[in-house]
């Protein structure tokens, strides 16, 4: 039961730091790279500078939402196969594997060609309307992890409670 106990927890945290990053990313890191203009002085960085780098970052991310679509789907699958099913956890566990695999196979990297293939690119409507749709999936992804963190805690609560 022990060893249990560690792998719930290290998944627990793993959720909560990922749900972490997202909130920084979307609501700290990128206003500011995006608003430097106000920050710095000597230095102005325009929209389109500011998309490269921000770029960059959520490429970086990317892997770690790689790691964390397997995570998912390997605890989950665990749950589901010793008979401890839950709607709920089930659901925000697919939306969480949904959402980060969108982010990091599809959006991402098309984000960046458009960023490649110059500002032109960038202007475009197939760009706003790429960058509008991984803002939004960002956004699913947030709340999805959210809810599977909570569910996955009260469940393991509801367990601990009922073995004493």
């Amino acid at each position: 039961m022990s060893k249990r106990i560690y792998v719930d927890f290290g998944y627990l945290i793993i959720i909560a730091a990922t749900f972490g990053a997202v909130i920084v990313l979307g609501a700290v890191v990128a206003p500011v790279i995006f608003h430097s203009d106000k920050i710095l002085v000597d230095v102005l960085l325009n929209k389109y500078n500011s998309g490269i780098i921000m770029g960059e970052v959520f490429h970086r991310f990317s892997y770690w939402l790689y790691v964390i679509a397997g995570v998912v789907a390997l605890y989950e699958a665990a749950w589901y196969k010793m008979g401890q099913r839950d709607a709920i956890a089930f659901a925000s566990a697919a939306t969480v594997l949904f959402s980060s695999l969108m982010f990091s196979a599809v959006y991402a990297p098309k984000i960046l060609v458009m960023q490649g293939l110059g500002m032109e690119a960038t202007q475009s409507d197939t760009f706003a309307n790429v960058h509008m749709a991984s803002e939004l999936d960002f956004k699913i992804l947030a709340f999805a992890l959210l809810t599977l963190f909570i569910r996955r805690l009260m469940l393991l609560r509801q367990a601990r409670v009922n073995t004493l």
